[in-house]
């Protein structure tokens, strides 16, 4: 497949020109401005960007500056006529890879191509080079002594060498994603991809395209042929979390998929073959979706061929002590923090917590502790506002449990929106922290509790 080559130039004269030396060996595209370049930047797989200084009433460094910017920015070069070591100085600040002086030389101009095509290579394979060594995915970065923990880590040990389809199963925050991890580093396929997909994070008119691919020219914007995450994980291993957010349509050709064990890109009839190994998880209860009728039994069938339940953190409290002094050695050298122990009263508070954001959130609460630490060791002091004071330990007077858990004559004004934030928060006290469980109670569907927490984190920050 050719490199993507950006061109952004308000002289269309220039634009013609490098399109026409340049487009046999790179999949190119022109822009005459910023906006029509930023389009193109988050439609596109762009390896490289080669832009003006000046676009019109717009700066090349704004453009860079957004383009570098992005989850896989490309190599920036800066053209322009009014060059000067001040202004390729800035450009190299503002992370432009060159600085090309108008008017072009077209061999330079491919020569210096060329070297960022190689550069943009090395800085990919040394990237995947790094995700197959990195110590991510072993059992070795998984805690836990308790029984249910040990339980875990002898399915894997077990399951992890076979081809088998895992489903596993847990509230947010118990882990799944290193369950995951640890199924394909102790398999056969180790040597080859991990590609993660968040279901939840996709639209279902973006999940298909995601899955499978699309060709050139499917849909409005496909301006070229893009591999799905099917064939990206091809040899390895598809970990599809939150599969439970997956609309029924986009269920119905996943479960071809597991049938078949081939896939087709949007926009094509050609079916092409992919030896991938799915994991799939959720944080949701999926055989009662499936009497719903939100998710299919045939594919709850296929994807639960192996079933891992995670325990929520308040189920293992054994583990709390073990996983806490493990992060704080951590989170110490990761923040340049003198290694400190916590102490028995800040041990104790953890210990006595009820946990509803799990292990993840168990892991900030040890972070906030190292950095805001100024004593020989970890204090309760030192732990977030919330494990002092927990709210269900010190209700606000008059409280009536059982009822609505917060009082009418402390809303400002009777404001509904606090009136339904407070009824957020009892759902998801009652729930544990599990959003799908308080969505299921209040009656809305989790993605409008999602959008509500994030619309005010200052509210909810417990359980963000």
């Amino acid at each position: 497949m050719k490199p993507v080559l950006l061109i952004v130039d308000d002289e269309k004269a220039t634009r013609t020109v490098l399109c026409a030396a340049l487009e046999e060996d790179y999949e190119v595209f022109p822009a005459a401005n910023g906006k029509a370049a930023s389009a193109i930047l988050e439609s596109e797989p762009v390896d490289i960007l080669l832009t003006d200084l000046r676009l019109g009433g717009e700066s090349g460094m704004d453009l860079i500056d957004y383009a570098v910017g992005l989850p896989q920015p490309p190599l920036c070069i800066m053209m322009t006529a009014y060059g000067s070591a001040d202004v390729a100085a800035e450009a190299k600040r503002h992370g432009a890879y060159y600085f090309l002086t108008k008017p072009l030389n077209l061999d330079e101009v491919e020569l210096l191509l060329r070297r960022a095509t190689h550069t943009r290579q090395l800085e990919s394979e040394n990237k995947e080079l790094t995700t197959r060594l990195e110590p991510a995915g072993g059992l070795d970065r998984m805690l836990g002594d308790s029984p249910q923990m040990q339980d875990v880590f002898n399915r894997i040990r077990r399951v992890a060498p076979t081809q088998a389809t895992v489903l596993i199963e847990g509230e947010s925050g118990t882990g799944k994603e290193l369950v995951a991890r640890a199924l394909h580093s102790l398999s056969p396929r180790c040597q080859k991809r991990f590609v993660a997909v968040n279901c939840a994070a996709l639209s279902p008119q973006l999940m298909e395209s995601e899955l499978f691919g699309h060709e050139k020219g499917a849909f409005t914007g496909a301006m070229q042929r893009r591999i799905g995450r099917f064939e990206e994980a091809d040899g390895g291993t598809l970990f599809l979390d939150e599969i439970g957010e997956i609309d029924i349509p986009t269920q119905v050709k996943l479960l071809r998929v597991l049938a078949e064990r081939s896939i087709e890109r949007v926009g094509s009839n050609a079916s092409i073959p992919v030896n991938v190994r799915v994991i799939a998880a959720t944080n949701r209860n999926l055989e009662a979706m499936v009497n719903e009728g939100t998710f299919r039994l045939d594919l709850y069938q296929r994807l639960n061929v192996i079933s891992m339940k995670l325990a929520p953190l308040r189920e293992r409290r054994g583990d709390i002590v073990l996983m806490a002094n493990a992060f704080a050695r951590e989170l110490s050298q990761l923040n340049n923090r003198e290694t400190k122990p916590l102490s028995r009263p800040a041990l104790e508070l953890l210990r006595a917590y009820n946990w509803p954001g799990n292990v993840r959130q168990l892991r900030t609460a040890v972070e906030h502790a190292v950095v805001m630490s100024n004593g020989p060791e970890l204090l309760p002091a030192d732990l977030p506002e919330y494990l002092q004071t927990p709210p269900e330990a010190a209700p606000a007077p008059g409280t009536k449990r059982g009822s609505t858990d917060f009082e009418l004559e402390n809303a400002p004004s009777l404001n509904l929106q606090y009136i339904e934030q407070q009824v957020i928060l009892l759902a998801l006290r009652r729930t544990g922290g599990n959003r799908s469980a308080a969505a299921e109670l209040l009656g809305i569907n989790r993605r409008t509790l999602q959008r509500k927490l994030a619309e005010a984190p200052e509210v909810f920050k417990l359980y963000l």
